[in-house]
């Protein structure tokens, strides 16, 4: 498909991103004398993994959990074990299109445009458009999908076909949820137009030819087609992250009142119910926090700093117990390089995941919040019903 726009001429190739002939087909368009410059559907992220798919090796947790990118690493190991089971099973890379696009473009001295918005921030708009529950059901189908050693199913490749790993993921949630498919699907459309008609001219680009996965192909011709106004201000605007909701902002702050004022109305009453609200809040949020880290197989100081420090950290909005006790199991067990090294094959088992040290890592961190929320709203309730 040929488009052209303020003097360059764009020309588009659909791709099936496990198909060993757009993969053909690709790196035969790219090395074609005719463009001087190859745009494909990467953020500069998944094509750093691309390029070096050892990178895990050198992964600092320590940072990971400093700038709050837990969740984010999770997630990318999830779509990452994905792919490694889609590659074992029919024996082609899923993006080795993009990968030998890439390669023989650099090969023949040609620019290439990296048109894609960063996974992250994608990921981030997405968690944003929907609701807590909606968020958590995403999170445990990708979980669940992590986990599974089960074959890819037909279907599933055939998804694959017209998307890519990230959608392909999120693909039954997507497909119900209008919410779910402007951020992962209509805006990645919208930006990819916008990122290869700026990088494009900034390139001094005559002749581009642009690699996008099959399903992309119609939106994003419509976009380079239509799309108006300013180039900068848009991609800006796509890639800022919503404001968390005011709902989102203003119950923490409540529930903190609320258990807060329980305690100081129950002292009100007697000092006995008082202590009695203190108590089952600590034993309760400490004690669901800890039982979390144990089915993570934490380490006896981290399931103990997962029992004393819920009670405090539940009570703070901005501090959850999975930092803590990631920091503190990291502490009580360096990941060796053995296991980073490692960390691509185990997370594609569930007993990879608690023989891994790092992989373990991330499970304290995610159990030992699971149960220190269901701690809380299960102590908030019984505070409740003590009070009335």
């Amino acid at each position: 498909m040929r488009i052209a726009r303020d003097g360059i001429q764009y020309t588009l190739l659909g791709t099936a991103h496990v198909s060993k002939a757009s993969a053909d087909a690709a790196i035969a368009m790219a090395g074609d004398a005719q463009y001087d410059a190859v745009a494909v559907e990467l953020c500069p992220s998944r094509t750093d993994a691309i390029r070096d798919p050892n990178a895990w090796r050198r992964l600092d947790l320590f940072q990971v959990f400093r700038q709050g990118k837990t969740g984010m690493v999770m997630a990318s190991l999830a779509l990452g074990a994905y792919q490694r089971r889609i590659a074992e099973q029919f024996g082609i890379e899923p993006g080795a299109e993009m990968k030998g696009a890439i390669e023989t473009a650099e090969r023949h001295g040609k620019r290439v445009l990296l048109v894609d918005r960063e996974v992250g921030t994608t990921l981030k708009r997405v968690s944003a458009a929907v609701g807590f529950w909606q968020r958590a059901s995403i999170f445990s189908g990708l979980l669940a999908s992590l986990l599974s050693r089960e074959t890819i199913s037909e279907s599933e490749i055939e998804k694959l076909k017209e998307g890519d790993i990230l959608e392909s993921t999120f693909s039954e949630f997507a497909s119900s949820s209008p919410k779910l498919y402007q951020p992962l699907i209509a805006e990645r459309d919208e930006f990819m137009a916008l990122s290869l008609r700026s990088q494009a001219a900034q390139a001094g680009a005559v002749n581009v030819l642009a690699v996008v996965g099959a399903g992309h192909l119609k939106g994003l011709a419509e976009q380079l087609k239509s799309g108006q106004g300013d180039v900068a201000t848009r991609l800006q605007q796509l890639n800022e992250i919503p404001p968390p909701s005011l709902f989102s902002k203003v119950f923490p702050w409540a529930l903190l009142v609320f258990i807060v004022g329980g305690f100081i109305y129950g002292f009100m009453q007697s000092p006995a119910i008082g202590w009695g609200l203190v108590l089952t809040w600590i034993l309760t949020t400490g004690g669901l926090a800890a039982l979390g880290t144990v089915l993570a197989l934490g380490h006896p100081l981290t399931v103990l700093s997962a029992l004393l420090g819920a009670p405090l950290t539940t009570l703070h909005p901005g501090i959850g117990i999975g930092m803590v006790t990631g920091l503190v199991e990291l502490w009580c067990r360096k990941p060796s390089v053995d296991d980073l090294e490692r960390l691509r094959d185990d997370v594609q088992s569930a007993k990879g995941w608690w023989r891994n040290r790092v992989a373990r890592v991330f499970l304290v961190f995610l159990l030992s919040n699971l149960g220190a929320m269901i701690g809380m709203y299960t102590a908030g309730f019984q505070i409740f019903r003590a009070l009335t």
